[in-house]
């Protein structure tokens, strides 16, 4: 199957995280991933001014490992996976201080915390969203009973490596994870906090507020004495520690991020194709230089002029089948295509294309759920909105996948993230004044917002089965608004 999640990312673009889930079924799994944009012609967005190139620099893709699933109390057992391969690679860096050794100690660490963030992360997602009191007090004791209790026995473990066979810098990583792990715990219970205080029963939760409070507490006087960095509302200092949280975090998730090396696809076909267009409009220029000459016999001015105009048509000929075969080729074949590698073993393949289409090529139901969202019949004919096509091609080897660690992995995440500056440059002022006459009669001009909407529908198929999705971006020449998704 595959998920989708979309958010706003910052001023000028929207993310989408899509989960690429395997069947588990020891089959190759496949995944497609098409996307069409409707936008506002008034943007002057168009295939002359707004090509591949211009796309993809717009477009920024990161590939990584769907982090393997553990409940915080599963974790929490002494033989949990996580804490039994970890407590063994610890072992291992002590007695066997080999390079291979300091590697799955480095792995099993980030792994460690990687799945503890996520584990974290569905739990407070799980919280946030019960209503009945007695149902939150339970979890809420699960979620900081559990949370305590991985904290402690995974700082117990540092005694392993306190020895002098270890070296600072191995056990500086361990510091690191540590760090990272209390200030995951701190921001998500501070969120839940929020929640809290934003809701109508916020003082029937008062008891509940405190359990979670007391977690952070617990958490930030740890962070003090082992030297750890906490936030103290000074420019420079906060500036500069909200940089190191980022950089633990790239660290930690590390193990999980996919390279790829992108590539053109359809590059040997291509070049076949083109040869055939020269070689055809070989075959004219020839045929007709050789009936002239068959005709005419010797140079003569006609034989000349028929010469002439062979040569001028064989080159646009060749142009035109050029042309033809570059066309057919985009419909069959992707623009960029990229191997997905785990270490030295090739687990998939990844292929992307980019075109503007006619709304007579776009699919019926593409259309339908378009027009759902107008706010008036026939809108996106009215603003003759330009289509673009994005489209996206997922090969996953299921048994390659799970061959490659020692975790279960389920598939890959990608965030997608979508840069929309150059959607702004022709829009009009971010705020006009309207004129309008109030309940006294009197004429008064009002500030508002000129937004403008551009509409996306997914497209996402996996073997056979086929779900659409729409979303709508509000804009203005400011920046992105938002972006909700339509039922």
């Amino acid at each position: 199957m595959i998920s989708i999640q979309a958010k706003k990312h910052d001023n000028f673009s929207v993310e989408f995280k899509f989960g690429f889930n395997c069947k588990e079924d020891g089959k190759r799994d496949d995944f497609s991933v098409n996307a069409w944009m409707f936008v506002p012609n008034s943007l002057d967005i168009n295939s002359e001014n707004y090509g591949k190139k211009q796309f993809y620099r717009d477009v920024k893709s990161n590939i990584r490992l769907i982090t393997p699933v553990y409940l915080l109390r599963e974790i929490a057992l002494d033989d949990s996976q996580p804490l039994a391969s970890l407590r063994r690679a610890l072992e291992g860096v002590v007695y066997n201080p080999s390079p291979e050794a300091t590697d799955a100690y480095e792995y099993h660490l980030k792994m460690f915390a990687a799945i503890f963030k996520s584990a974290l992360r569905d739990q407070a997602a799980h919280l946030r969203s019960v209503r009945s009191l007695e149902t939150a007090d339970y979890l809420v004791a699960d979620y900081v009973g559990s949370s305590s209790l991985v904290l402690e026995k995974f700082r117990a473990m540092y005694q392993i490596i306190d020895v002098p066979t270890v070296s600072d810098k191995t056990r500086a990583l361990f510091r690191m994870c540590d760090e990272f792990m209390s200030h995951v715990v701190e921001l998500r219970t501070i969120r839940i906090i929020r929640a809290i205080d934003a809701s109508l029963n916020a003082e029937a939760y008062a008891r509940i507020r405190e359990d979670f409070m007391g977690l952070i507490v617990r958490e930030h006087n740890y962070k003090v004495s082992q030297g750890y960095g906490v936030m103290m509302n000074e420019e420079v200092h906060d500036r500069e520690l909200i940089y190191h949280r980022g950089m633990l975090k790239k660290f930690i998730e590390s193990e999980l991020y996919i390279r790829l090396d992108k590539k053109r696809d359809g590059v040997a076909l291509e070049q076949i194709y083109y040869s055939l267009a020269a070689g055809v409009a070989m075959i004219f220029a020839t045929g007709v230089a050789w009936h002239t000459q068959v005709k005419y016999g010797n140079i003569t001015w006609p034989l000349f002029i028929v010469l002439v105009i062979s040569y001028m048509l064989k080159d646009r000929i060749k142009d035109l089948l050029r042309y033809y075969f570059a066309h057919k080729l985009g419909n069959k074949y992707y623009d960029k295509k990229a191997v997905v590698t785990i270490g030295k073993n090739r687990v998939g393949e990844i292929k992307e294309g980019f075109d503007f289409i006619s709304s007579s090529k776009t699919p019926a139901e593409v259309m339908r759920m378009r027009e759902k969202a107008s706010a008036v019949e026939d809108e996106s004919r009215i603003f003759e909105e330009k289509i673009l096509l994005y489209r996206k091609h997922v090969t996953i080897d299921d048994v390659a996948l799970k061959e490659n660690d020692d975790y279960p992995m389920r598939g890959i995440n990608e965030i997608l993230r979508l840069h929309l500056h150059r959607f702004t440059h022709k829009m009009d002022n971010p705020v006009v004044p309207i004129d309008s006459v109030d309940g006294d009669g009197r004429i008064t001009t009002v500030e508002v917002e000129k937004i403008y909407y551009v509409n996306i529908v997914f497209q996402l198929q996996h073997d056979g089965d086929v779900e659409y999705h729409h979303f709508r971006i509000s804009m203005t020449r400011d920046g992105v608004l938002d972006i909700v998704k339509i039922d």
